[in-house]
């Protein structure tokens, strides 16, 4: 039995694919911005309570889960949330 697949069955799968990633980007999309919101909350909160906005040590648990779990690209990844919700109060 051959291994090959025709051009037409590659392309079936290949736009399964593509629209499982559209469906999981959208997800993943929703999620960055209740983490956003979530995050504004904390900040609001830390701040009315004479906090500053950031907290580095939290940062870093953050930096490490996505490392420990990614890799090197995870810290990128965590980087850009971590920018994305800062500064939003």
């Amino acid at each position: 039995m051959s291994s090959s697949v025709s051009a037409t069955e590659a392309a079936d799968v290949i736009g399964t694919a593509r629209e499982r990633i559209d469906a999981l980007d959208g997800q993943i999309l929703d999620l960055v911005r209740e983490r956003m919101a979530v995050s504004a909350t904390v900040q609001e909160a830390r701040i009315a309570a004479g906090g500053r906005r950031v907290h580095l040590s939290r940062e870093m648990e953050i930096l490490d889960r996505y490392r420990q779990r990614l890799g090197k690209p995870g810290t990128t990844l965590a980087m850009t949330l971590l920018e994305l919700c800062r500064g939003r109060v």
